[in-house]
């Protein structure tokens, strides 16, 4: 059974041997972490260079293997992306070391518990309404356009992504790498272009591999903050900043807007982002696009407390600015 299974998580990682030294990884390494589980199984034997990124004796390694083997069985699927493998490890040697868990989850090349985006119970599920669910990459600061719109890239291998995928843009990004490979730039940067206007990126991840991923364009759903040369749309934008940058996010989509930007509710790191754009007077609620009565509550929580935009007594509605531009009053 442990080879069969074994066969079936790790794909093309099945055609190496259980005694193949363990090769440096990219940001995806599930497959690899599923191999040594399973070679540990027959074998007993943990990864020789483990050593290098963790403080346990070889004694633990094992206990830890151990207890990851029975895990990886008991999941209902077994993960199958680096966010659900890495929360697989978290929750299994959460009595552990936090040096050797950050130092086994490096290993793999896995999110550790900094980046990695923790939702809570209540929103494990998709909520209601919602057409879509990404999960990103790490945002760029650059990404941050004002206190509520945001582009994020979602990487193509996510399995909720992958199908989706045009066959001319797949085929363009392998021709890329290999126009690369022989320093034809000029060819490269022409399937680029192929790529990019077909709404796509070939990215550097974190040890430099490269990522065919999609962009999105997001509006936060239910806030409006202050555009850049009003009042506080300085303030707002820096504190988008801070709340995602270098974060994985989760985005609940739930429609587009007239200027094809997906409409979503983003959290980080357990944390509902508009909730705090509202919270610290960085946003009004948008309530001729969202009735939600919590975005109201923390609307007026912030009114009362005079935080933000609020410490004016009267500041102008982010709308209402634009409509003004529009006509040119």
């Amino acid at each position: 059974m442990g080879n069969s299974l074994f066969r079936f998580l790790c794909g093309k990682s099945s055609e190496s041997t259980p005694n193949d030294e363990h090769q440096s990884l990219g940001p995806h390494g599930v497959s690899a972490l599923a191999r040594d589980i399973f070679h540990f199984e027959i074998t007993s034997q943990v990864p020789e260079a483990l050593s290098q990124s963790v403080v346990s004796s070889k004694k633990a390694q094992a206990n830890w293997y151990r207890k990851l083997l029975v895990a990886w069985r008991e999941a209902k699927p077994p993960p199958t992306t680096p966010e659900e493998a890495s929360r697989l490890v978290i929750r299994t040697l959460k009595r552990h070391q936090k040096a050797d868990v950050d130092g086994l989850l490096a290993y793999y090349g896995l999110p550790l518990r900094n980046t990695l985006l923790e939702i809570p119970a209540a929103q494990s599920s998709k909520p209601e309404g919602a057409k879509d669910e990404l999960q990103t990459l790490p945002v760029d600061a650059k990404a941050v356009a004002d206190g509520d719109t945001i582009t994020v890239y979602v990487d193509t291998a996510d399995p909720r992504e992958s199908a989706k995928v045009p066959r001319g843009v797949h085929e363009a990004a392998i021709e890329r790498a290999r126009a690369r490979a022989v320093k034809d730039y000029k060819k490269a940067d022409a399937l680029q272009k192929v790529i990019t206007d077909a709404g796509y990126r070939v990215i550097a991840g974190p040890n430099n591999e490269e990522i065919l991923a999609r962009k999105y364009r997001i509006r936060l759903r239910g806030i409006d903050a202050p555009e850049s040369s009003m009042p506080f749309g300085k303030e707002a934008k820096e504190e988008l900043v801070k709340l995602v940058q270098g974060k994985r996010l989760k985005v609940y989509v739930f429609g587009d807007d007239r200027y094809g930007r997906s409409v979503g509710d983003i959290y980080c790191n357990g944390v509902y982002v508009q909730e705090q754009m509202l919270k610290r007077g960085l946003a009004w609620h948008y309530v001729g696009y969202d009735q939600r009565p919590e975005l109201a509550r923390w609307e007026k929580d912030a009114r009362a407390a005079r935080v933000g935009l609020w410490a004016s007594s009267h500041p102008e509605k982010p709308w209402e600015w634009r409509k003004a531009r529009r006509n040119g009053t």
